[in-house]
């Protein structure tokens, strides 16, 4: 069983989300938080579904691995929300983040978290992509979302697992919690096999 497996290495969750910390709690899963900081950019030819990867795999790279355990296990995480192949990132104030949820207002978009897995002697980056969709949205609704959840933290302007979430969302296609920031499910089958490679 892989949590009988995770017991072995000193788990590091290099991310300041509080989501990501929540979900990796709940897959009873020990770990520490790490952060460090990057120059998040990339080159506007870069794919746009290949983003929230690359993004992950720099955060692991920030880590010097000579100066952690051999038996330390990095884990990076990056969300990014694209509409119509456009990448939102994080809104800097509330007049941006009022135009990123109005753009996203009854229409489709994807949300691809990037995941990178690393030991002192290998790595693994995956990534997962979710349809969300959202019922139109009135203004006074948009700014009462901002206005009490200030969510200026997080991709596209939005955290589904808050106000929005409930009553603005029609349906998603594909993972709930990969739209909250850390795609669980793939997570635990990408460590089983990750782990168990020699």
């Amino acid at each position: 069983m892989l949590l009988n497996k995770l017991t072995e290495y000193d788990i590091i969750l290099a991310s300041g989300s509080p989501r990501r910390k929540q979900l990796l709690e709940e897959m009873g899963i020990n770990f520490k938080v790490v952060t460090k900081s990057i120059n998040e950019s990339y080159s506007n030819d870069y794919p746009k579904d290949k983003v929230a990867e690359y993004l992950s795999l720099l955060k692991a790279d920030a880590f010097n691995m000579d100066n952690l355990g051999h038996n330390s296990l990095i884990i990076t995480a990056d969300t990014i929300v694209i509409l119509e192949n456009v990448i939102l990132g994080k809104p800097k104030d509330k007049e941006e983040a009022f135009n990123m949820l109005t753009s996203l207002s009854g229409k489709k978009h994807r949300v691809i978290t990037g995941v990178t897995c690393k030991t002192r002697f290998k790595f693994h980056s995956f990534s997962v992509s979710t349809d969300v969709y959202f019922k139109a949205l009135s203004k006074d609704e948009i700014n009462y979302y901002i206005d009490n959840y200030k969510p200026f933290d997080k991709a596209g302007a939005y955290g589904i697992q808050e106000w929005i979430g409930h009553v603005a969302i029609d349906k998603i296609d594909g993972s709930y919690f990969n739209v909250m920031g850390l795609p669980t499910h793939r997570l635990y089958s990408e460590l089983s096999c990750f782990l168990s490679e020699n």
